[in-house]
């Protein structure tokens, strides 16, 4: 992912930051629409819920069709010493 533009924002005592209205636009971000705040060590990343519900739609579907097959007492005793 390469960098597009970087704008500053100050951060007001309550914590609150404003997106610039050119960059609201860009993203997608709209007056009352949810948004998604991911933190990593060294960075956070802001994004519309909307894209981050899609994107983990297949990890989310992978996890409860395979949780039938391996949430069973046979694999927990295969597994336990690792």
């Amino acid at each position: 992912m390469s960098l597009l533009e970087m704008k500053s924002a100050t951060i007001s005592k309550k914590g609150q930051i404003a997106i610039p209205k050119d960059l609201r636009k860009k993203g997608g971000f709209r007056e009352g629409s949810k948004i998604a705040i991911l933190t990593f060590n060294d960075h956070i990343e802001i994004r519309p819920l909307k894209k981050v519900n899609e994107s983990m739609l297949t990890a989310l579907a992978s996890e409860h069709a395979l949780a039938k097959d391996w949430n069973t007492p046979e694999e927990d005793e295969a597994w336990k010493d690792l």
